[in-house]
């Protein structure tokens, strides 16, 4: 049965939608190399490699935040921070994974019914970021970990990371993935391809790379959430099934095919093309796709009017709306 009705369930919740840090602004003004950022005719610019973002209006304050979430009927947002993450902040790593991680909680303490948190660590130091985790799932009520896509160029399958799924498994709290600075920046810089192609592939491989590494094989109980609709991954997994099937190759970690395992991921549903949410819609279900609108960068009212362009089930939409983010998140 389809939904025949104008109506969107009540209840939404959020869970791609960032804030920029002052105080992590403020210690990149003080750099010389990046991440830094610098003033221009009245707007901020963040650089993270050789990658000039210019930030947008009200990116950095909440009470904006709550007007869109108003707005569009959003009863709750877990928030989360931009690239630059922690990680690139070489000595100033933990410093600057304090500073996102108070920043965010202290805003949570200002409005609990409307906001949540997940925790930034800093990957350059594994000791620190597992020290750091403890503090914002003990202290600060972090309810998942950001992971960014690459790690100063390193993919997160890597041995020196692997210790990330065990603590979120043994926490019960969600990984969320989110793009980073892209490893493809230098091939998708210009025409300005770097936010609509190179994070993309930048998540389609951090994807690809944790599904082949066997993680969610080894990892059952994981709980990981990827942006975007999987990036491309969904649209291409075809081809590493029969990679792996038909050619056998890079089977030596898995026991299933590439497909099973992509099913075992959550996937949010920021994409401009309603398609594209179908598309995913229809490989993992509505039990593992949740409502997110990424903004300030994207209208949330775009993302809300596409998925009810597929016209749902209602219990589907509820479940990508809010109950699925309520249960993965326990909220």
């Amino acid at each position: 049965m389809t939904n025949t009705g104008p109506h969107t369930p009540s209840s939404l919740i959020d869970i791609q939608s960032h804030l920029y840090v002052p105080q992590m602004i403020d210690l990149m003004k003080t750099r010389k190399s990046p991440p830094y950022a610098y003033e221009k005719d009245g707007q901020t610019y963040v650089v993270t490699g050789k990658w000039h973002r210019r930030l947008r209006k009200d990116h950095t304050k909440p009470e904006a935040k709550l007007a869109a979430m108003d707005a569009v009927g959003i009863e709750k947002t877990i928030l989360s921070i931009n690239d630059p993450g922690p990680e690139r902040f070489g000595n100033d790593a933990l410093k600057a994974a304090q500073m996102a991680n108070d920043f965010l909680a202290d805003i949570v303490r200002q409005h609990p019914d409307r906001f949540a948190a997940l925790a930034f660590l800093p990957f350059n130091n594994m000791q620190a970021a597992q020290t750091e985790l403890e503090r914002c799932v003990e202290k600060l009520s972090a309810k998942g970990i950001y992971l960014p896509s690459n790690i100063n160029g390193d993919f997160p399958d890597m041995p020196e990371y692997r210790e990330l799924f065990k603590w979120a498994e043994q926490l019960d709290i969600p990984i969320v993935m989110h793009p980073a600075y892209p490893v493809t920046y230098e091939q998708t810089k210009e025409y300005q391809l770097t936010a609509g192609l190179g994070l993309m592939f930048d998540t389609t491989i951090s994807l690809a790379r944790i599904i082949l590494a066997g993680i969610l094989e080894q990892h059952t109980k994981l709980k990981l959430v990827c942006p975007h609709v999987g990036g491309t991954l969904p649209y291409l997994i075809g081809r590493l099934d029969h990679q792996a099937q038909v050619l056998k190759r890079a089977t030596e970690n898995i026991k299933k095919t590439p497909s099973q395992y992509l099913k075992q991921v959550y996937f949010d549903t920021v994409s401009p093309s309603y398609l594209a949410i179908k598309y995913c819609y229809d490989l993992v279900g509505p039990d593992h796709m949740l409502y997110g609108s990424d903004h300030p960068w994207i209208n949330p009212e775009l993302i809300k009017e596409h998925i009810k362009k597929l016209n749902l089930p209602v219990e589907a939409q509820r479940k990508i709306f809010s109950q699925n983010a309520k249960k993965l998140f326990k909220l």
